[in-house]
C-alpha cells in the first residue's frame, strides 16, 4: 500500500518500454499489449479511486528523501479523479485506434500512447513545481508525435504551430520557476505555501508576477484567451483517437491551476490569497465568448467539436475563478462531463466523416448517411449534453456553476455571458445537424461522390463511442452521490494545511 501513489506512474512507463521492446513481433502484439496496460491502468485507477475516497492522503518520497529537499509524489482525492477519467478516455481513445487500424497508420503509435499516459499520470501526482515541468515536457513531447502521427500537410502546419506554442510555454514556466525559486528557497508545492503565507511584504510584488507568470503558462495548456488560438487546428486536424485523449490534455492546465495556485495561493495566503481569481474568471468570460463564435463560425465538424472543447474549457475557468468551495466542486463535476463527452464527440464525428465519402466532415448537404437514425440520435444527443440542456448532465454542470456565481460580485456577467454563449450553440449545433442528417439527398446527382455502402468497422467502433458518451446519462442517474463525492474531494483539496501536514509528515496523511 505504501506504493500506491507510483504506481499509476510506473505502468504505463514500463508498458511503454515493453512495447518498444516487442515492436519487432508485429503490431498486434503490440495491439494487445498496449490494450491490456490501458485496460489495468483503468482498474488500478478505480480501486486507487475507492481508496482515495475512503482513506488520507498518502505521499510519496522519491528516493527517500524528505520534503522539501527530495521529489515528492502526493496522492489524493483529486489526482485521483483525474487518474480515473484519464484512464477512461485512454480505454475508449485506444479501443477506437486499434479497431479503426488508425494505429497503423504511423511508428510507435502504442509507445507513445503510453507514454502520453505516463506524463498525464505524473502531472497529476507530483508534489513538485519542477517535477510538474518535466511531466508537462514529457507529455508534451508524446504530443507532438501522436498529433503529427499519419501525416499529411494539413496535420503537419497544426503541428508545427501547437510545437511552437508549447515550446515557448515551457520557456515562461522556467521564468517562472526561477523567480519562485529566487524568492521562496524552494519549489515543493506544500514548502512553497509555506513560505507564502509567512511573506515577507516586500517579496509579495515578485512572487505575485510570478504566480501571474505561472497562471500563464497553465493558460497556454488550458486553452485560456489569449493563448487558445492553437488548439482548433490542433485538435481538428489530428486523428481522432489522439483528439479524443487529447480531451484531457486543456484540463491538465486547469488541474494545475487548482493544484498550484489553489495550494500556494490558497486562503492561508495574506495578501497574495486568491489573487490571481479575478484574472481567471475574466479571461475565462472572454475564453467563452469567442469558443461560441467559433462553434458557430465553423465550418467543418471536426473544428466544430474542437471548439466545443475550448468552451468547455472556459466553462471550468469561470468555474474556478469564482474561487468557492461550491463552484470548485461544479468544476470538477463539469470536468468529468466535458472531458468525456469531448472524447466521445470526436470518435462519434470521426464515425460521421467515413460515412460521408468526400464531402468528409464539411458541412455540405450530401447523401443519407449509412446507420443515419442511429447516428443522428447519437449527435442530437451528444448535442445536447455539450449544450448543457436539461436532463443531461452538462446541465447541471452548468447549473450548478450558475448557482456557484449568485454569490459572487460579477454574478451578471457570468450569467449573462454563459446564457448567451449556450444560445450561440444551440444555434450552431441545430444548423449542423440538420446539414448532417435532414438535409440530405436520398439519390446521388451526376457530380456527386460515391458513397461507402457500409461505414468500416462501423459496430465495434461504435463500443468506444458508447463507451465515453455513457457517462453522460450515468451523471444524471448518480448526480447525488456524485456531487457528494465531488463536495468531499473539494473539502480536501481545500485543506492546505492538511496538505503540508501529510507532505512535511507522511505519517500524518492529512485530513
Amino acid at each position: 500500500m505504501m506504493h500506491l501513489p507510483i504506481l499509476p506512474i510506473l505502468l504505463p512507463l514500463l508498458a511503454g518500454i515493453l512495447l518498444l521492446l516487442l515492436r519487432p513481433l508485429g503490431l498486434q502484439v503490440q495491439r494487445m499489449v498496449g490494450f491490456a496496460a490501458a485496460f489495468a491502468l483503468l482498474m488500478l485507477a478505480v480501486w486507487l479511486f475507492d481508496s482515495a475516497l475512503a482513506g488520507q492522503r498518502q505521499v510519496y518520497a522519491l528516493g527517500n528523501w524528505p520534503a522539501p529537499f527530495g521529489i515528492t509524489l502526493v496522492f489524493d482525492q483529486l489526482a485521483a479523479l483525474m487518474l480515473l477519467v484519464t484512464a477512461v478516455l485512454a480505454v475508449g481513445a485506444l479501443w477506437y485506434a486499434i479497431v479503426t487500424e488508425i494505429d497503423a497508420q504511423g511508428s510507435h503509435f502504442h509507445v507513445l500512447f503510453q507514454m502520453q499516459l505516463f506524463g498525464l499520470n505524473g502531472a497529476f501526482l507530483t508534489g513538485d513545481a519542477f517535477n510538474l515541468f518535466v511531466f508537462f515536457e514529457v507529455l508534451l513531447l508524446a504530443s507532438y508525435s501522436l498529433l503529427l502521427h499519419g501525416g499529411g500537410k494539413e496535420r503537419t502546419v497544426a503541428g508545427l504551430h501547437y510545437v511552437v506554442v508549447n515550446l515557448v510555454g515551457s520557456t515562461v514556466f522556467l521564468f517562472a520557476l526561477g523567480a519562485l525559486y529566487g524568492a521562496l528557497g524552494t519549489l515543493n508545492i506544500a514548502d512553497m505555501a509555506a513560505k507564502v503565507a509567512a511573506l515577507p511584504a516586500e517579496r509579495e510584488g515578485l512572487v505575485m508576477a510570478a504566480g501571474l507568470l505561472l497562471l500563464l503558462v497553465f493558460g497556454l495548456k488550458a486553452a485560456m484567451f489569449p493563448l487558445y488560438l492553437w488548439l482548433p487546428a490542433a485538435y481538428a486536424r489530428t486523428s481522432a483517437p489522439v483528439a479524443a485523449l487529447f480531451a484531457i490534455m486543456t484540463k491538465v492546465g486547469v488541474y494545475a491551476i487548482i493544484r498550484v495556485h489553489g495550494t500556494v495561493f490558497g486562503a492561508d495566503a495574506g495578501n497574495l490569497a486568491y489573487f490571481y481569481a479575478p484574472w481567471l474568471l475574466g479571461l475565462g468570460l472572454i475564453t467563452l465568448v469567442l469558443a461560441a463564435l467559433g462553434v458557430l463560425a465553423a465550418f467543418r465538424l471536426r473544428f466544430q467539436v474542437a471548439y466545443l472543447v475550448l468552451a468547455s474549457v472556459a466553462m471550468l475557468l469561470i468555474a474556478v475563478g469564482l474561487h468557492s468551495a461550491t463552484g470548485l466542486a461544479a468544476a470538477l463535476y463539469y470536468l468529468v462531463h466535458s472531458t468525456l463527452l469531448a472524447g466521445g464527440l470526436f470518435l462519434l464525428a470521426d464515425v460521421i466523416v467515413r460515412g460521408r465519402g468526400t464531402y468528409a466532415d464539411r458541412f455540405d448537404s450530401g447523401m443519407r448517411l449509412p446507420h443515419h437514425r442511429l447516428l443522428g440520435g447519437l449527435f442530437m444527443f451528444a448535442a445536447v449534453a455539450a449544450l448543457g440542456l436539461p436532463p443531461l448532465s452538462g446541465f447541471f454542470g452548468k447549473l450548478w456553476i450558475l448557482q456557484a456565481a449568485l454569490e459572487h460580485p460579477w454574478r451578471w456577467a457570468v450569467l449573462a455571458i454563459v446564457l448567451l454563449s449556450s444560445a450561440l450553440l444551440l444555434i450552431a449545433l441545430a444548423r449542423s445537424g440538420s446539414v448532417l442528417f435532414y438535409k440530405v439527398k436520398d439519390h446521388a446527382d451526376a457530380a456527386d461522390p460515391v458513397l461507402p455502402t457500409e461505414i468500416p468497422a462501423f459496430g465495434m467502433s461504435l463500443v468506444a463511442v458508447l463507451w465515453l458518451l455513457a457517462a453522460v446519462p450515468l451523471l444524471v442517474v448518480l448526480a447525488q452521490p456524485v456531487s457528494d463525492v465531488m463536495q468531499q474531494i473539494v473539502a480536501q483539496t481545500l485543506d492546505t494545511a492538511g496538505y503540508r501536514a501529510a507532505v512535511f509528515d507522511p505519517a500524518v496523511g492529512g485530513k
